[in-house]
């Protein structure tokens, strides 16, 4: 009876959890629309990584801030804007890490993806591992690799 009665307590925290994690995840992309450094490298972990489109965009969070910081610094930044997402929290009894993915919608590359793990701490969900990509059809594909093998 005790263990039914937390599982039921256990699925019912889920969805403030996963609004929680949800809230993080909005939060760095609204930080990155508006250019706003500090606030986006907040949503992060401090051992974090960004895996971006590029085979060789595998970033330390320090590495990525270099990399981030001068855009921002000007001014310019990124918008990607959030389609639908699917939060899971990991069924462990901490219930302190998650994973997600997401499509997203930019103005440049149209529909993407992001996907990546996040940790509760002290300080609430942080982003651990994102990682970004392009959605291609399927029936786009052979072009698409062939058009990164010619170069």
């Amino acid at each position: 009876m005790i263990t039914a009665a937390l599982m039921m307590l256990q699925l019912s925290a889920a969805p403030a959890e996963t609004a929680s994690v949800e809230r993080t995840l909005d939060a760095m992309h609204a930080a990155a629309s508006v250019a706003d450094g500090e606030t986006y490298f907040a949503t992060f972990t401090p051992d974090a990584r960004f895996i971006g489109t590029d085979a060789g965009e595998r970033w330390t969070l320090p590495e990525f801030r270099t990399y981030a910081m001068p855009y921002f610094s000007q001014g310019k930044g990124w918008t990607y804007r959030p389609v639908t997402r699917t939060v899971t929290i990991a069924p462990i009894d901490c219930r302190c890490v998650a994973w997600f993915d997401e499509v997203l919608d930019n103005d440049a590359y149209g529909t993407t993806r992001g996907s990546g793990v996040l940790r509760l701490t002290e300080d609430g969900w942080k982003i651990e591992q994102y990682v970004l990509s392009f959605a291609v059809p399927n029936d786009k594909a052979r072009a698409v690799v062939d058009a990164i093998k010619a170069d």
